[in-house]
């Protein structure tokens, strides 16, 4: 097991990070802001235009500490990996799988099964909570069983994917409903990812991304190939089982925490700005405060479905990592997906 260490963000442009001994310091015109040993730290997450120093890069991949850089709006741009490590052999039967068209199928549908029932768990959510709003998500959560239920008997990828979407648009076109607050401000009508055109698609975004980051570092964690997965077709640098495994942790982890921040009212409308034509970004503060709240999220405690142990939600990733991987080495019979009860 991982211990649950921190992940430092830059958020700041005008920060410039250094090494300074087995230290992190990131300074801004020349002072120093913040020192930190970098046994401390598990992954650096940096929005800044300023940079990192090479020293600091090596040091990074010494520690094996995840160094990512993405844009201002969260959309990713690099990563500095040092020496490949891992078991050989668990990656040897990784890439065997993979080659597999009918173990290809078989985890796709569990991922995929995996995310529309939580997604619908979001929609049960909204009902017990807001009974007066059960109306609202009745049809759509119906919707979401049955389009489960064919992903489970999917033929092909191309068959499973249109479920994918289906459940997409049944799912997002109901999202609105369990917005509470500012219902114009943060009026929802569609997924748009690139570039995200409103509030809401910039904060899912924006999750998505740091579920990514975190996923990848998980899986190079436990020794798997992040850049090799099942669901997900293999691109230049498309870390595809990230996405894999993303897909059953984006409702529990993103979406949720996107709506308490709108619900209440941590971010609000004028925390956005315009960057481009029909680009929406968080500003600068907001982007903060949603850190902050990802953060001391991934310090509460849950019980997790499958090892019924209680675990910080900040070890998920790691968890359903280690999870695949004890099931490529023939552990498990199969893998154990993370749904929410």
């Amino acid at each position: 097991m991982r211990k649950l260490l921190n992940t430092l963000y830059v958020t700041n442009p005008d920060v410039y990070l250094t090494k300074d001994g087995e230290s992190i310091v990131a300074t801004r015109d020349g002072m120093p802001l913040l020192r930190v040993p970098a046994i401390n730290i598990e992954s650096i997450v940096c929005f800044n235009r300023m940079g990192v120093t090479p020293h600091l890069m090596q040091l990074c991949t010494q520690h094996n500490i995840g160094l990512c850089f993405l844009s201002q709006s969260g959309r990713f741009m690099a990563r500095v990996s040092g020496p490949v490590s891992g078991n050989v052999l668990l990656r040897r039967q990784q890439y065997h799988l993979a080659d597999s068209t009918e173990k290809t199928l078989s985890l796709s549908k569990l991922f995929i099964a995996a995310k529309i029932h939580n997604s619908r768990k979001a929609l049960e959510r909204l009902k017990r909570d807001h009974p007066e709003r059960a109306t609202l998500v009745t049809q759509p959560s119906e919707q979401l069983n049955q389009i489960k239920a064919h992903s489970l008997r999917a033929q092909n990828l191309d068959q499973l994917r249109g479920y994918e979407g289906q459940a997409a648009n049944v799912y997002f076109a109901a999202f609105q409903h369990m917005i509470l607050v500012d219902h114009h401000a943060f009026r929802f009508t569609t997924r748009s990812r690139r570039p995200p055109r409103d509030p809401v698609n910039s904060l899912l975004s924006f999750t998505y991304t740091l579920l990514a980051h975190e996923m990848q570092s998980a899986l190079e964690t436990v020794g798997l190939d992040p850049y090799v997965g099942f669901l997900h077709t293999e691109r230049p640098g498309r870390t595809s089982l990230a996405f894999d495994l993303m897909e059953e942790m984006r409702s529990y982890l993103c979406d949720r925490l996107v709506l308490t921040l709108i619900n209440r009212q941590q971010i609000r409308p004028n925390d956005f700005a315009e960057n481009g034509e029909q680009n929406i970004i968080l500003k600068d503060q907001a982007r903060r405060t949603l850190i902050d709240v990802w953060q001391n999220r991934k310090k509460e405690e849950i019980t997790h479905p499958y090892l019924k142990e209680r675990i910080p939600i900040g070890l998920l990733p790691y968890v359903q990592a280690m999870l695949l991987a004890r099931h490529f080495r023939g552990d498990l019979d199969n893998y154990p997906v993370f749904i929410i009860q």
